[in-house]
């Protein structure tokens, strides 16, 4: 039984391996094409597709980003970059499994590039608000992108200094986006899988920057050298 109370003091406070729920070895059932798209939620995937994890408030809003940009074969939600395995919703809540709400994003290459995701997921969230976003408050809400490989965390480690330059010139805080290579992640519950296509009257708070009134990614030559 989770104990609320205790649950609480890890709004802002990420767990202790000690501290950790314990979790589960089964991992939550999740089944069915993507809802929008059609295509494999948990694979396999094409070949010649690429995967990328991104935590930027509540996977909801996120996971539609992604699923209507171009270049993207399929997304789902689940959490990561935690320490309870194959967590539930109301765990991850709870503040005791150290997890965020992350998206996987499965994309063309030759389509769309890693850069150009990197540039989607500053633009469209508050990266500098610590362990929340806007008025959701948890260490699950926290700002996080997820490399898979050595060129993938050397391209986020990139984009964030120069947003975080770019920042810093307009007079606003640094991001504290964390960059965690090789993160676990465990699906999400079937229903958080395409929420908003599934409820489109959901939960959907803007977060870009017309809202936030953060500037844009700056071009760098480095991260598109297309």
């Amino acid at each position: 039984m989770i104990n609320w109370k205790l649950g609480n003091r890890f709004k802002n406070q990420l767990p202790s391996v000690e501290e950790a729920l314990p979790g589960r070895t089964e991992p939550l059932a999740v089944s069915g094409p993507h809802t929008v798209l059609g295509t494999e939620l948990k694979g396999p995937y094409p070949p010649d597709t690429e995967v990328a994890y991104f935590g930027m408030g509540c996977f909801w809003g996120a996971e539609k980003l992604f699923w209507n940009s171009p270049g993207v074969y399929t997304t789902a939600v689940g959490y990561g970059a935690g320490i309870t395995p194959n967590p539930t919703y109301e765990e991850v809540c709870s503040g005791r499994t150290g997890h965020n709400e992350v998206v996987r994003v499965v994309y063309w290459s030759q389509q769309v590039s890693y850069a150009q995701l990197l540039k989607l997921f500053f633009e469209n969230h508050n990266p500098c608000e610590g362990m929340r976003q806007g008025n959701d408050v948890g260490t699950q809400y926290r700002s996080g992108i997820y490399p898979v490989s050595a060129e993938q965390e050397t391209l986020a480690l990139r984009a964030k200094a120069t947003y975080d330059a770019a920042l810093q010139a307009a007079g606003a805080p640094v991001t504290t986006t964390e960059v965690v290579a090789d993160a676990p992640f465990y699906f999400a519950e079937s229903y958080h899988q395409q929420y908003l296509a599934k409820n489109p009257l959901g939960y959907c708070p803007n977060h870009s920057c017309d809202a936030t009134g953060l500037p844009p990614m700056p071009a760098d030559p480095l991260l598109s050298p297309d």
